[in-house]
């Protein structure tokens, strides 16, 4: 456990896990293992190569949880058949990620057990075939988020579904075949914005409101749609 008040890191490829004395004995492909418990993280991660994984679920070992307030994440991921896994609690958290690579896993969430407002992300995706699914808010409550994703590539699949008071969800598809369903709901004053150029896909769209701030007899939504494709389903459920 590294348990402190900041924490600097920036890992590449094996010298990462020989310093640090993450891998997993017998593997052949590199593992991070980190279990993070404090205010104020900044923390960078490279990885580079085939097959290496970010833990914190999914069968090896487990790990990788950051716990805390005010936490910078940066992660380069750039590869083929890499994974992430892992929970994060944290309000004030910024997120920066680049995803480069095809056949590659992101299974995260964020907010499950302990608040996680006022979180900024920024996430580009350039690839095939990667799968992605991520839920920000779970059963906690959070609020104000402002997330955008970027996606190259075809028969990617995503799985997105935010639980936060007034969400930006604001998310750019270029590419053919992609699988795309997400959901915006707890609360009010959502905004979900999507521009798609390619074609097929299957695309579900969900927003519903939840109870009013207090005071305040008119709370809604928004969805943001611009589509250039052929053979694509596109299905919208908007509720309040």
């Amino acid at each position: 456990m590294i348990n402190n008040k900041k924490l600097l890191a920036t890992f590449t490829g094996f010298a990462m896990l020989m310093s640090l004395n993450l891998a997993s004995a017998g593997t052949t492909d590199n593992e991070i293992l980190l279990d993070q418990q404090g205010t104020t993280l900044t923390l960078t991660i490279d990885q580079q190569g085939y097959g290496n994984k970010v833990s914190g679920s999914s069968a090896s070992d487990a790990d990788f949880v950051i716990t805390g307030g005010t936490v910078t994440f940066n992660l380069d991921q750039i590869g083929n058949l890499n994974k992430f896994f892992g929970p994060l609690v944290a309000d004030n958290a910024t997120i920066n990620a680049v995803i480069t690579g095809d056949s590659n896993i992101w299974d995260w969430n964020i907010g499950e057990t302990g608040s996680a407002d006022y979180a900024n992300f920024l996430v580009d995706v350039d690839g095939d075939s990667n799968t992605f699914d991520i839920d920000v808010g779970a059963s906690v409550s959070a609020e104000r988020l402002d997330f955008d994703l970027d996606i190259l590539g075809g028969t990617n699949d995503f799985n997105i579904d935010i639980e936060v008071d007034d969400a930006k969800w604001d998310f750019d598809i270029t590419g053919s075949n992609n699988d795309f369903t997400t959901s915006q709901t707890d609360g009010a004053y959502h905004k979900m914005i999507v521009l798609h150029d390619g074609s097929g896909g299957n695309f579900t769209l969900t927003q519903s409101s939840g109870t009013c701030p207090q005071g305040i007899t008119s709370c809604y939504s928004e969805m943001n749609l611009d589509i250039d494709s052929e053979n694509a389903t596109v299905t919208i459920t908007q509720t309040d």
